[in-house]
């Protein structure tokens, strides 16, 4: 048996309102659906544009505060123009946390960190 499709992603966190609020004012994505588990722990799912996985952002204070590990793991997001992109986090008033930088490739990168410390990198590939 093979799996069907690539459903979500589960990001825990300690402050799901700041958290939800961060990925919408920064990356535009949408909440579409918000609930609460059996054992407790809120939910909520973030639209990517032009993908059908999404986000899931959670909230459960019974495991302990978040504790994110430096470079384990990321998101990854492309933009069209890293210029546009940077013109819009200087904005708001969110910095960059590495980059941009160009790679051998031509693409374009660099990361913004989220509220518990997630890495999220952009991207803007060459045309």
């Amino acid at each position: 048996m093979v799996v069907c499709k690539f459903l979500h992603t589960r990001l825990r966190v300690d402050d799901l309102e700041k958290t939800l609020e961060f990925y919408q004012r920064v990356f535009g994505l949408e909440v579409t659906r918000r609930h609460e588990s059996p054992r407790g722990s809120k939910l909520a799912f973030l639209a990517v544009p032009n993908s059908e996985e999404e986000i899931e952002i959670t909230y459960f204070p019974g495991s302990g505060p978040v504790k994110v590990q430096e470079d384990l793991m990321h998101l990854a997001f492309e933009v069209d123009s890293m210029v546009d992109f940077q013109t819009h986090l200087d904005s708001i008033g969110v910095p960059m946390s590495d980059g941009p930088t160009q790679s051998s490739s031509g693409s374009i990168f660099a990361f913004v960190d989220a509220p518990e410390g997630y890495e999220i990198e952009v991207i803007e590939r060459p045309k």
